[in-house]
């Protein structure tokens, strides 16, 4: 299975844009977006419908065009959720779980802490709400893929200027804490463990700055997968050749039979 994700930041501009047949070029089994900021109706026929896949979508209830994500699979899931069952973490569009026999696939859109203090705390309780929402699928026996904008770096090789961004959300020590704990319980950066040592590999770029053509960037945007499957992972990539968006896609290639 080949996994795509990518926070396309207005999924309609990625269309009207020229850049979504680029995108779908990456010819996958599953593609996750995030941040669509649309609702399905808004959306063109080829993108709310693409031929040959089933598509799901949770786009924000709580304000119009900001969040929300969705989902195009080629197999059909056997159910599909859009909550993690805690009211005010669930009305952002920001969760799209699909099951399969095997696994869990959690498509998710992580809240930026930034702006102001409540934020922080939100991204924070999601953060923790989202680790016990995938333990419990695990219990019940299932692998569990997920994948999306963190919004946090892990680590300092994973943004060009760590020093001076210690103090600012995506990489503050709590964000970056929240990352160690999903390791310790049991899952696996993709494309960290393919690439152990690989620098300069960055999935966002401010846009203001124009730091996508200095390589000025974050890679916050992940591909995790439960230990069980990391010796089925057979490849992990970052794409910064497709552009439409301030981030890049990422993709997996995982054995999931």
């Amino acid at each position: 299975m080949k996994l795509v994700s990518w926070n396309v930041n207005g999924l309609r501009a990625v269309h009207r844009n020229g850049y979504w047949n680029a995108f779908l070029a990456l010819d996958a089994d599953i593609y996750c977006l995030q941040e669509i900021k649309a609702e399905p109706e808004q959306l063109p026929d080829d993108v709310r419908a693409p031929e040959g896949f089933h598509a799901y979508f949770n786009p924000a209830q709580s304000k119009k065009g900001y969040s929300g994500v969705a989902v195009y699979a080629k197999q059909e899931p056997k159910t599909v959720e859009q909550h993690l069952g805690e009211e005010h973490l669930d009305r952002e569009g920001r969760l799209l779980t699909l099951y399969f026999d095997t696994f869990a696939l959690c498509n998710v859109y992580f809240p930026n802490g930034g702006q102001r203090p409540e934020r922080l705390a939100y991204k924070l309780a999601f953060y923790d709400a989202f680790l016990d929402y995938i333990e419990n699928i695990r219990s019940r026996g299932l692998h569990v893929i997920f994948c999306g904008d963190v919004n946090t770096a892990h680590e300092a090789i994973d943004l060009a200027r760590p020093r001076e961004n210690e103090s600012n959300t995506g990489f503050l020590p709590e964000e970056r804490a929240w990352l160690d704990t999903v390791v310790r319980a049991g899952y696996t950066d993709t494309f960290r463990h393919l690439n152990p040592r690989t620098a300069e590999a960055y999935s966002y770029w401010d846009l203001k700055t124009r730091a996508r053509e200095r390589n000025v960037g974050w890679r916050i945007d992940y591909i995790f997968v439960s230990n069980t499957l990391v010796p089925s992972v057979r490849d992990a990539r970052i794409h910064p050749d497709v552009y439409g968006s301030d981030h890049c896609p990422v993709s997996a290639i995982i054995e999931t039979t």
